[in-house]
């Protein structure tokens, strides 16, 4: 079977494989044509996602903007400055931080001293909001930075109101940071009388690398020379720029601004009622907060393209936030096309990967030739049977090999029983033991060895019956309680004998089934045969009944030892015909492979299960679970 498997394999299967790459090759012009039409249209997918992510910024923008005023009101900023930060994040629940800040520098909202959000946002944006440090930020402001220059900035606060400045949130305190930041200040009072000369006050950085390396490049960086070598789309289009917060505002009214601190993403919104309002009114964002508004969004797929594209929302660091198919899985880093949202969110990118990328070869060859699409089914066809055909022979052999492996184990149980019968009977008959002890001893050994044979050739006959569907059982109303505890008064002498400690625990009142009691004592018998040929050194073997209420009303039958357990992996391998954790022939262990299969057929007739479970502590807990009778 194995050599007609591996003739096919190469007879067939190997030339399907070959017809099939020549038709491939013959499409790779059609392919390259359809790539690029689903590139376009990707792309338009991602572009409109990016403007919907930038609209719902920009609401949510315009949500902050009116809340500040409805919290205003009639009343003077400076008032309503001192409780904004609780108030802001009571009425709107993107705020992680609401702060408050006049054209001095000064901080009114929050204090540093609320609460450990309201410290760490003073110890990140103190000296910032402070206008006694520049930032890289990226900034968008409702107007052209071009007029900051025109704005005065306030001077920097002399000495006293820096050492307030720096106790207040806790900045720097020794002699030599202050000499810094004195020095930081002679800097920025240069550079600023520089700005105001130059007009322009603001130091734009190089743009960094992008996050993501999108697989096609976007229309408009198409290298024309050659058209299929995009352009170096490496480089991200938003650039941040060196500033402070102050120059940043100039004269407008309102703004986003976003800054990486300690490499996580801060993003802020500032609106002031006026343009000579004397207070800054602003809020840091909660990221999660925002993600989990924009996951709908997201989420939202044309559903012609719901089953070809999934659209990814991409932090600055390429990992996915939100994505339009829950559980999809691809290298993030490398989408098929992708676009950049903008200042508000920089690095943040929305990204669209195909859900299957070899689905543009299959529709080149359903579009260009019918022989391909012809052969792709004749090379599947082929695969499947290919692969049924290996399954079936490894199948084949295994079962083989079990019955092989159950042959040896037969014949090593019964040699093991005839040997032990028939140098005892010998003793006696040829009147070598005259001890009457003895020979009770002998007789009694000859007889359990007997019993032995009997099971063993019962479970044989029994499973043979099985196989063929030639079994019956004799159905009727049973006492689980009586069935377990006469096999276990059977059974206890020869557990005893063997030096085996023995519990029972048995309810004192029946408990009804129907079933065959032959058939049930059976399972017990094979489940205590089990529990002692397993039981190792630990001699250590109960027997308990128990009725149980949940799911349903049934009685469960325990046999619970102290031996090896079962190997990790073959909690369900044991209950197949002729298989053996532990083989008689390399272990010691008798058996036949068959004891767990009958009882869990046995079992499935009465409409039960046999399940094994580790016990605590070690060994294995082997139950017969029936349901009870329906009826008193």
């Amino acid at each position: 079977m194995k050599k007609v498997a591996l003739v096919y394999i190469v007879a067939v299967f190997v030339p399907s494989l070959v017809l099939a790459w020549l038709a491939v090759r013959s499409l790779r012009d059609q392919q390259l044509v359809l790539e690029r039409q689903q590139s376009l249209l990707c792309q338009a997918v991602a572009d409109a996602k990016a403007r919907e992510v930038q609209e719902a910024l920009a609401e949510h923008e315009r949500t902050f903007k009116m809340s500040v005023n409805s919290l205003l009101g009639k009343r003077n900023p400076l008032d309503a400055a001192r409780a904004f930060d609780e108030r802001l994040r009571k009425v709107w629940p993107l705020a992680e931080v609401g702060f408050a800040v006049d054209l001095k520098g000064e901080i009114l909202s929050p204090s540093p001293y609320s609460r450990p959000e309201a410290k760490k946002f003073c110890a990140d944006y103190g000296r910032f909001l402070g206008n006694l440090e520049s930032a890289e930020v990226y900034s968008n402001p409702k107007q052209a930075l071009g007029n900051v220059a025109t704005v005065n900035a306030p001077p920097p606060p002399p000495q006293e109101q820096q050492a307030e400045f720096d106790r207040r949130y806790g900045l720097s305190k020794t002699p030599q940071a202050r000499s810094v930041v004195a020095q930081q200040q002679q800097l920025q009072s240069q550079q600023r009388q520089q700005g105001s000369s130059s007009q322009n006050p603001l130091v734009s950085k190089t743009p960094q690398p992008r996050s993501v390396i999108p697989l096609q490049p976007p229309p408009q960086a198409v290298n024309f020379q050659n058209p299929l070598v995009p352009e170096d789309n490496q480089a991200s289009k938003v650039a941040a720029a060196e500033a402070e917060f102050r120059q940043l505002m100039g004269e407008d009214t309102e703004g986003t601004l976003a800054r990486f601190v300690d490499n996580k993403l801060n993003v802020l919104f500032w609106c002031r009622p006026a343009r000579d309002a004397p207070v800054v009114f602003g809020a840091q964002l909660a990221l999660s907060r925002l993600v989990a508004g924009l996951r709908t969004l997201v989420a939202q797929v044309e559903p012609a393209l719901a089953g070809e594209i999934c659209v990814a929302l991409l932090d600055d660091t390429a990992r996915p936030v939100a994505v339009s198919r829950p559980g999809f899985g691809a290298s993030w880093k490398r989408p098929f096309v992708a676009t950049e949202i903008g200042e508000t969110l920089p690095h943040w990118e929305v990204a669209v990967y195909l859900v299957d990328p070899a689905k543009l070869t299959r529709s080149a060859q359903a579009l260009r030739l019918t022989l391909g699409l012809v052969i792709g089914v004749l090379v599947l066809a082929i695969g499947v049977g290919s692969w049924l055909i290996v399954a079936d022979l490894n199948r084949q052999l295994t079962l083989a090999r079990q019955k092989t492996d159950f042959v040896s184990n037969v014949s090593h149980e019964l040699k093991t029983p005839l040997t032990s019968i028939r140098m005892f009977s010998e003793l006696l008959a040829e009147g070598r033991v005259a001890d009457p002890p003895k020979q009770r001893s002998y007789l009694g050994i000859i007889t359990a060895e007997t019993a032995r044979l009997t099971r063993l050739i019962n479970n044989v006959l029994d499973f043979a019956r099985l196989e063929r569907g030639e079994k019956n059982y004799q159905f009727q109303k049973c006492d689980v309680v009586s069935v377990a505890g006469e096999t276990a008064a059977s059974y206890r002498p020869h557990l005893e004998a063997s030096g085996f400690q023995f519990e029972c625990e048995l309810p004192e009142t029946p408990i009804l089934v129907n079933g065959d009691p032959d058939a049930l004592a059976q399972v017990v018998v094979n489940l205590l045969s089990n529990a002692e040929k397993y039981s190792d050194r630990r001699k250590e073997i109960a027997l308990r009944v128990r009725p149980q209420t949940r799911p349903l009303p049934y009685v469960e039958v325990q046999v619970l030892d102290r031996g090896l357990g079962v190997p990790k992996g073959c909690e369900q391998k044991i209950f197949e015909q002729f298989y053996r954790a532990h083989d008689s022939l390399s272990s010691g262990i008798q058996g036949s492979g068959l004891g767990l299969t009958l009882a869990r057929q046995i079992a499935r007739a009465h409409g039960g299960e046999v399940v094994y479970e580790p016990r605590a502590g070690g060994g294995s807990c082997f139950s017969l679970r029936l349901p009870l009778r329906a009826g008193p």
